[in-house]
């Protein structure tokens, strides 16, 4: 068969020459179009990998998403158990603090502080490795705080006269409450529109709800205060007062003895107040301390948590 022949036109001599086909040429060719082909078939693999995985390799991808899901769940788990330990541990320290004035135990902080936020990032390993340190980090913490409250047990025991005087309830039932309309702290005035330290606790109730005394002890005033309107204040010994403000009616008198949960008065309007409410306070050796960390014996955890809320979120008082 006759070789062909192969021309291209020259534009600067306006004529057809020959082209010149060398061993060298073919080669180029033949280099160029190898590999463009390994190329083209290098991408076409991994885009049939990737798009078009083995049963396989779909099954396995599929376990590890759920693996990992699951790991997530394990792990927001421990975040919340850490966080209701923390909640305990804080009031386990107002306890010993307060009640008790003996130190908390010495706990470590730093245990359960770090979380990863995106677990996706990581290996299996990793997270294995993960999960099981915050597993072992909440079992230290169940643990020291397990021993906290064997001490408490021990102390409430050697304590008994003093818890039972100890102010441990509410004023004023839940069921009586209207709301908790203000806590302990800085508050703006009603009267003077200023902000200024609320030295107690504000329970909105109706006129004529029931007043009951906190905890053991004697009535050192009942009658007629500045400010307070009519007001009585319990001796509860080991350095323990309380106050009941705004009353419309005292159902007490001074020198008598009161138990826990006994009816001493009314709520009502009495004194520098907006409206019906009582107003109550905790005082140790003379100092003003914040109620809230005093609701022990009459409160669910969540209803202590809500109590917590209402009173960082009440902004006004009513005297």
């Amino acid at each position: 068969m006759a070789k062909k022949t192969k021309y291209h036109f020259n534009k600067e001599t306006l004529s057809f020459e020959e082209i010149e086909i060398t061993f060298l040429k073919v080669l180029k060719y033949i280099g160029i179009y190898a590999i463009t082909g390994i190329a083209t078939g290098v991408i076409a693999f991994f885009i049939i990998s990737y798009f078009f995985s083995s049963p396989m390799e779909k099954s396995l991808r599929k376990e590890n998403e759920e693996m990992k899901n699951r790991y997530k769940f394990i792990e927001k788990q421990i975040r919340e158990m850490n966080e209701v330990i923390s909640d305990l541990r804080l009031r386990d320290n107002n306890l010993y603090r307060v009640i008790f004035q003996t130190d908390p135990l010495e706990i470590n902080e730093d245990n359960n502080i770090r979380y990863y936020e995106n677990l996706s990032d990581m290996s299996n390993t990793k997270l294995m490795n993960y999960i099981t340190l915050k597993t072992n980090d909440l079992a230290k913490s169940v643990y020291l705080q397990s021993k906290s409250y064997d001490e408490i047990v021990m102390l409430a025991k050697q304590n008994e006269d003093r818890l039972q005087n100890l102010p441990a309830i509410q004023p004023v039932m839940n069921k009586d409450l209207r709301r908790l309309a203000s806590g302990f702290g800085y508050r703006i005035d009603p009267i003077y529109h200023v902000k200024r330290f609320h030295a107690g606790m504000d329970f909105a109730a109706p006129t004529g709800t029931d007043i009951y005394a906190t905890g053991n002890g004697k009535v050192s005033f009942a009658g007629w205060k500045q400010g307070f309107g009519l007001c009585v204040i319990i001796n509860h010994g080991f350095n323990y007062e309380t106050l009941y403000a705004h009353q419309s009616k005292l159902l007490v008198q001074q020198g008598q003895s009161v138990k826990r949960g006994e009816v001493i008065g009314l709520v009502g309007n009495t004194g520098k107040s907006t409206a019906p409410h009582l107003h109550y306070e905790v005082h140790f050796k003379g100092q003003p301390q914040d109620p809230r960390n005093y609701y022990i014996l009459d409160l669910t955890p969540e209803q202590y948590d809500e109590m917590i809320r209402l009173s960082e979120s009440s902004g006004n008082i009513l005297d």
